[in-house]
């Protein structure tokens, strides 16, 4: 099963957020990506089997988003 997982940077409160359609009731949040995403491999699976889905072998496909203002 391939899940797409999109992590986006809050700039404002210094987080990285993810969050996916694919996944009801996912929405996480770490001041690190790396952290994120290792909560992410824990997270999914079990939200997977909270909302009744299986066992099954899991590919997630995540997508990053960030974006800064600079002065030039």
């Amino acid at each position: 099963m391939e899940l797409v997982i999109k992590l986006t940077w809050d700039a404002d409160a210094c987080v990285w957020i993810a969050e996916s359609e694919d996944i009801p009731g996912l929405v996480l949040e770490s001041g690190s990506f790396d952290a994120l995403i290792e909560r992410l491999r824990f997270a999914v699976p079990e939200l997977l089997q909270f909302n009744g889905i299986q066992n099954t072998p899991l590919q997630l496909n995540f997508i990053s988003e960030r974006h800064e203002r600079v002065a030039i």
